[in-house]
């Protein structure tokens, strides 16, 4: 019989050294500006190595730190996420904070994805004073620099650590072309697959509404930068301005909406656009159906944020509708 696969708790709750995908830390404040440079160092490393966990309150030798990790678990998500764009430039959001348990004492775990299309580098250096009773300052990165994890260190990274990025990456988007295929070899007989191109008499591509109908014809689609106009904070600004005085939204808001009903680019490209280059983009659709969702029910924001943590059970929610627009959400 198998081996069942740990979870990222239980690895974060077992594990007794560090690896690849696995770093512990003593203690993190988050109000020390010296402790962020070293946790991001950490943080992009990690990312760029495929992703994994960060333990805070367990010392290097895996045994439990006495400080507590109460200022970690509280920590709201935008500020980590603040901070990578900081150093990196990039609104990076692919991660959660989790409580955990070694032996009796509590511990925060850190779970990071992988990061996208491209290797997260370091756009500005990453120094700080470590102490009050040094003016010396410590780098933890320079500008210009790309960490990967060199098994239990993240450090600078080498032509091989390029090459398994971009092998990973081409892995991804093989299988993601191969079940598109599949789509198609296995569609029923009387399906009919068509390239069509729409012209002017001129012979330019004419624009074409993008459109939610499952019936339509789809010919193209317009400049995403036309389409999906807004970048996260754009798009939090925009959902903002719509909602009703004493409602908000904020990063962590929007990847919770975003991870609960699978909204991405294949599924939902009415809502979000992943260019090849920077940043996610989403669509004035997107935002006004969070809205629309927030309005039609007053705890849509609070059962995201839920779900994504994992206390609140799926049946809570609704499926994506036809179309590939998700369907406005029900009473548990």
């Amino acid at each position: 019989m198998a081996r069942r696969k740990l979870t990222s708790i239980e690895r974060a709750e077992r594990a007794k050294r560090e690896s690849r995908t696995l770093d512990f830390k003593e203690q993190f404040d988050p109000s020390s500006a010296a402790e962020w440079p070293e946790l991001v160092k950490d943080f992009v490393a990690m990312a760029n190595s495929g992703g994994g966990l960060i333990v805070v309150g367990v010392c290097n030798d895996g045994t439990a730190s006495p400080t507590s990790v109460a200022l970690v678990l509280s920590l709201d998500p935008a500020k980590i996420t603040d901070q990578i764009e900081r150093y990196t430039g990039v609104e990076f959001g692919d991660f959660e904070i989790h409580e955990a348990e070694r032996g009796r004492k509590k511990v925060a775990v850190i779970e990071i994805g992988a990061a996208g299309d491209a290797p997260l580098a370091f756009t500005k250096p990453g120094t700080y004073v470590p102490s009050r009773e040094t003016s010396k300052q410590k780098t933890a990165f320079s500008k210009g620099t790309v960490y990967f994890r060199h098994g239990a260190k993240s450090a600078p990274g080498t032509t091989a650590d390029l090459r398994v990025f971009i092998e990973r990456r081409i892995e991804i988007v093989r299988e993601l072309w191969l079940g598109r295929v599949r789509q198609v070899i296995e569609s029923p007989e009387q399906a009919r697959v068509a390239m069509i191109q729409a012209t002017d008499e001129g012979g330019v591509p004419t624009e074409i509404r993008l459109t939610d109908d499952p019936a339509a014809l789809v010919y193209g689609k317009l400049d995403p930068d036309l389409t999906h106009p807004f970048r996260q904070t754009e798009l939090i600004d925009e959902i903002n301005r719509q909602l009703p005085a004493g409602l908000s939204v904020n990063r962590h808001d929007v990847l919770c909406v975003r991870q609960t009903y699978g909204i991405t680019a294949d599924r939902h490209p009415q809502f979000t656009h992943e260019p090849r280059w920077g940043s996610q983009q989403y669509s004035q659709a997107f935002a006004d159906w969070i809205v629309e969702q927030a309005a039609r029910e007053p705890d849509f924001l609070w059962k995201s944020r839920e779900k994504y943590a994992g206390r609140l059970q799926s049946s809570s929610f609704s499926p994506p509708g036809p179309g590939g627009r998700p369907a406005p959400t029900t009473g548990s």
